[in-house]
């Protein structure tokens, strides 16, 4: 379903919340209303929207929008955080993948990451229209992630603070994360 937005050109910050119509966006509320920790793309898919139109539609306590311009940057932050859950939602498949994220670099249009890690591969990173620091419940647990959404409001993927063995937050990794939400990273 293509998307609209209030918005200005790419690149200016930060983006616009998405427009959907009020029915729909009453029925989301009401579905997060309903279960506060549900899964966002099954809410999305449920109403007909993009995975995106349901997180801007959680508490804004549960979100915070980082420019998209800062993709590179962020990636370098993120890359030294240790190993991060990588994760790839479609609608036909939850890729998870546990490992350090290597650092990169821009070449031939994409975003490109290769290293001693399972995750690699090349990010067409010029599609980045929205990045957002996500806390919420999951199942009844903190969840924290940096989330990076496309043009189409879909998500080309997330990374989330690992978990120790206790299935507790890493406290380093939180502490970076909640870092993100007030550091240099986070200003338009």
């Amino acid at each position: 379903m293509p998307i609209s937005r209030a918005s200005a050109p790419a690149g200016q910050e930060p983006p616009a919340p998405l427009a959907v119509a009020p029915q729909a966006l009453a029925r989301i509320r009401a579905m997060l209303a309903q279960k506060p920790d549900g899964v966002i793309e099954a809410i999305a898919r449920e109403v007909g929207v993009p995975t995106l139109a349901v997180l801007e539609a959680t508490p804004a306590a549960e979100r915070a929008a980082m420019p998209p311009a800062r993709f590179e940057a962020l990636w370098h932050e993120l890359a030294g955080w240790g190993e991060v859950l990588f994760i790839v939602h479609t609608p036909d498949i939850v890729l998870e993948c546990t490992g350090a994220l290597p650092r990169g670099s821009f070449g031939h249009g994409y975003y490109n990451i290769h290293g001693d890690s399972p995750i690699g591969g090349h990010i067409k990173a010029e599609n980045c229209r929205a990045i957002y620091l996500v806390d919420r419940l999951f199942h009844g647990r903190r969840s924290c992630s940096v989330q990076f959404f496309n043009g189409e409001g879909e998500a080309m993927f997330k990374l989330f603070v690992r978990r120790r063995p206790d299935r507790s937050l890493d406290p380093a990794q939180l502490a970076r994360f909640e870092a993100l939400k007030t550091g240099p990273l986070a200003q338009g």
